[in-house]
């Protein structure tokens, strides 16, 4: 691995001891040091209105300190050994440039919360969390064990990743809007305050199922309408599942979906507390279900595999064998396939293949946003 560029073309195992995988490691810390900074910098053009009144800035200023030294540290130890020296340069160069633009004490003060955004604080935290976490868990319960972390088509589905993220700003203002315009009607007040005074785990409960029943009958309508499917081929064209692979949307479908789950949770006019787990507990089981993991065969046996959606629940959706096209469409709650006839029945715990049947669709970030409007199937 000569040059830093190389990193985005890797596929396939790291090789131990060479510097490899510790470059990685510092390159990717030393790049979110970078962004870090700039978002530290120009707070209003790119970070997240609803995401940073969330969080502790001396927190993340403490977690960005960290991340340099750990990036910075791997990097020079492989530099004095002259292990990879133009991936290892690069990342000390960039943490160089991360603490020469301020580091960890670029003030902040005072600034607009109403201009334009992109969600540069959404992508670096998720990141570095989604990596984190859920690699780990590939790791201690792997489903594929001798499927690496860099497999094939990681880039395409990194890209969705980014590209998701970095337009939340957008896809907020279209999903805010779209919801007012398209439900602002339907409220209630009589039944928000029924919702709102329910106790908080019988509220929670209510909104993942209200949630999950929607995105039931949303998911279904994508599969069976030609028109729709469209979009939704290119969720299901990864040919390997782990937990990069759920960010493959269009975003066609993205914003759709969120439109119909969100709006349906606005009128019902539940709490901003259960809200907030609800999009934890949402954004947790979307990339943990997609994940290349294993669970104890527990969760495989009734009662368990009746109630929740689990890996080998939903790796069966992405399945194109037979057998499991169009089913097991629900997100939280498998009861609900099997209450309206739509799980998978199988002998096998997981599916052999995954991918769209046929594999007709195009490689490449940009040819999957286009395909709905090109294909001649």
């Amino acid at each position: 691995m000569r040059k830093p560029t190389a990193v985005f073309r890797q596929t396939g195992s790291l090789e131990v001891g060479q510097g490899k995988i510790t470059g990685i490691i510092a390159l990717t810390l030393g790049g979110l040091a970078v962004l870090s900074v700039l978002a530290f910098h120009f707070p209003e053009y790119l970070t997240t209105p609803d995401l940073r009144k969330k969080y502790d800035v001396n927190v993340l200023r403490e977690v960005l300190l960290v991340g340099m030294v750990i990036g910075g540290g791997l990097a020079l130890a492989n530099l004095v050994r002259l292990r990879n020296r133009w991936l290892n340069g690069t990342a000390l160069l960039l943490i160089g440039i991360a603490v020469a633009a301020g580091g960890h004490r670029v003030p902040v003060g005072d600034f607009p919360d109403n201009t334009p955004y992109i969600g540069l604080d959404w992508f670096v935290l998720d990141l570095l969390g989604s990596s984190l976490v859920f690699i780990l868990i590939e790791k201690l319960f792997p489903l594929h064990r001798g499927q690496p972390v860099f497999r094939p088509d990681w880039q395409v589905d990194f890209t969705h990743f980014v590209i998701n993220h970095l337009l939340v700003g957008l896809a907020l203002v279209i999903v805010n809007f779209a919801i007012h315009r398209l439900f602002g009607w339907l409220v209630y007040a009589p039944l928000q305050k029924w919702v709102g005074g329910l106790p908080f785990f019988a509220e929670l409960f209510f909104a993942l199922l209200v949630a999950d029943l929607v995105q039931y009958w949303t998911h279904r309508a994508y599969h069976e309408i030609p028109f729709l499917w469209r979009f939704h081929a290119v969720h299901h064209s990864a040919k390997h599942m782990d937990w990069m692979a759920g960010s493959r949307l269009h975003l066609f479908e993205l914003l759709t979906t969120r439109v119909s789950i969100l709006g349906v949770l606005y009128v019902l006019g539940f709490t901003e507390a259960v809200m907030n787990v609800y999009i934890v507990i949402v954004g947790f089981q979307a990339v943990f279900n997609h994940a290349n993991v294993a669970l104890p065969t527990v969760f495989a046996r009734a009662p368990l595999k009746w109630l929740i959606v689990t890996p080998d629940f939903h790796h069966w959706h992405h399945s194109s064998e037979r057998e499991a096209i169009d089913r097991n469409y629900a997100a939280h709650f498998a009861f609900i396939d099997y209450l309206f006839g739509t799980a998978v029945k199988s002998d096998r715990r997981f599916p052999g293949t995954y991918g769209v049947l046929g594999d007709y669709m195009p490689n490449g970030y940009v040819r999957q946003q286009l395909f709905p409007f090109t294909w001649r199937h």
